[in-house]
């Protein structure tokens, strides 16, 4: 009864115990086949000649901190029916692979919680070794995610390593999982995701994305009936360049000494929120001082603030309005930079806007993909692809805490 026990601690079964014996801190535990009818694993007939056996061994769980190592004489078998010989599969592992399932088990939900080193060390085996068997674990599970249910999206791509190597992203936001990872950036990198959702008959409702003309044009192409929702952040983005590219300039063209060293000084200032600004290293007060010496900077800076005040708006139509003042103001400054941005929200007003309708944004992606740079740090790179985006795939299952 013990020794049956023992077995079902670790994943043995359909096979007896024969011995048992340790060495150097190894566990070597020896079954051999219940003697039960055999059938041919092709066809399943029961006309079949014993063709005697195959030495094989497979790692089990570890015992404490003693690896297993399980090992049985497996028949072979000819059989008459489809006129071929074969290995009989054992139970507890699958073919070809060198661990039972109870040890793939066991891999897997400690590598929820430890690096891949970590594991490798504990169970006795190569890092290799762990990588594949987590591997096919995130392929069965995550390698085609279920596309019907999808309702909003968010669509962005990520720098995955220098050199301008990028990776596509899109997120399902009702859920926050990523459901595609597509290679490159632009368009192209989208194909294989606008496949797999015509397939499914999703019926999506909004896509939040950046400014990208690439993924605007790809997205009414397929999804002609889907609300476009311009990212806030990225449009507070591109107004901060606007305005650091006017400091730029200011600085460049300033002639008094003190005007030139004011401005050298706020280059973070002007594009941080009013309300983040901190009191106990006077910021406020250097800002204050810095735009009463340059008003066109003062200009650019109070708009800027104020453009926030858009989404304060209690209908669409009211945000219309707000919008188009401000496009009519931010032109009569004549400022270079103003105008083209004016321009740019004038081009792009209905994505905007979409976000009354849609109130959605990119910013769960952004959490994503931090998320992924933490991960990339963790096991510095991936030199696997495909091992990369499962894990990707995977990432809002991840917990992430310091391991000592």
């Amino acid at each position: 009864m013990a020794t049956n026990a023992w077995y079902q601690a670790l994943g043995i079964y359909g096979y007896q115990h024969q011995s048992f014996r340790q060495s150097a801190g190894v566990l070597f535990v020896t079954v051999a086949h219940h003697g039960a009818e055999l059938r041919c694993p092709h066809c399943n007939g029961t006309s079949i000649i014993r063709r005697g056996f195959i030495h094989r061994t497979w790692h089990a769980p570890p015992v404490g901190l003693h690896p297993v190592v399980v090992s049985a004489q497996v028949p072979r078998v000819e059989c008459r029916r489809c006129n071929s010989t074969h290995v009989v599969p054992v139970p507890f592992a699958s073919p070809g692979r060198s661990y039972t399932h109870s040890f793939e088990r066991m891999v897997v939900e400690l590598r929820r919680s430890m690096t891949l080193k970590d594991v490798a060390r504990l169970m006795g085996v190569s890092d290799w070794t762990v990588r594949d068997i987590e591997k096919r674990w995130l392929g069965r599970r995550f390698k085609k995610p279920k596309l019907k249910h999808l309702k909003r999206l968010a669509i962005d791509e990520i720098s995955i390593r220098k050199g301008h190597v990028y990776i596509t992203l899109v997120l399902d936001l009702e859920s926050g999982a990523v459901v595609f990872v597509g290679d490159g950036k632009g368009a192209d990198a989208l194909n294989p995701f606008w496949k797999r959702l015509k397939a499914s008959h999703a019926k999506v409702a909004a896509v939040a994305m950046d400014l990208s003309a690439a993924y605007r044009l790809a997205v009414t192409t397929h999804l002609p009936e889907a609300a476009i929702v311009f990212d806030w952040f990225h449009i507070v983005k591109l107004l901060n360049d606007k305005l650091t590219a006017l400091r730029r300039d200011l600085y460049r063209n300033a002639t008094d000494k003190e005007q030139r060293q004011v401005l050298k000084g706020i280059r973070w200032l002007i594009i941080k929120r009013s309300d983040n600004l901190n009191d106990e290293t006077n910021e406020s007060e250097r800002l204050e001082e810095a735009l009463s010496l340059n008003a066109p900077l003062a200009l650019a800076y109070y708009l800027k603030e104020e453009l926030e005040w858009m989404f304060q708006e209690r209908t669409k139509t009211r945000a219309r309005r707000f919008l188009e003042d401000w496009i009519g103001r931010a032109r009569a400054t004549g400022l270079s930079q103003l105008k083209t941005f004016a321009r740019t929200l004038e081009t792009h007003a209905e994505g905007i806007l979409s976000w009354f309708d849609h109130p959605i944004s990119t910013g769960p992606l952004e959490g994503t993909n931090n998320k992924i740079k933490t991960m990339k740090r963790q096991a510095y790179g991936y030199r696997d692809q495909e091992y990369f985006k499962l894990r990707i795939l995977a990432i809002h299952e991840s917990n992430y805490r310091l391991i000592g």
